[in-house]
């Protein structure tokens, strides 16, 4: 099975967007009150693999699919 990458995906609550760059990558905006936090992570345990698969693959329940365009919007909000 072969996943095109970047994937988006969002909470169902629109608090958290995710970036999903690979297997092993991913970027996460937090919402958090009126603050953007922008978190990246690499894959190094058992629970971040997981995760990312979840994501990928099992995401109905807990996220939403999202276009690049939403992921960029919200990525505009985070203070550099």
């Amino acid at each position: 099975m072969t996943t095109d990458f970047p994937q988006y995906r969002k909470y169902k609550n629109n608090k958290s967007y995710f970036k999903i760059s690979s297997l092993t990558e991913w970027d996460e905006i937090q919402i958090i009150g009126s603050n953007y936090l922008l978190s990246k992570f690499e894959v190094k345990i058992m629970p971040d693999r997981n995760f990312i698969q979840d994501m990928l693959f099992d995401y109905a329940t807990n996220w939403d699919v999202i276009e690049e365009k939403e992921y960029n919007e919200q990525l505009n909000s985070v203070k550099k």
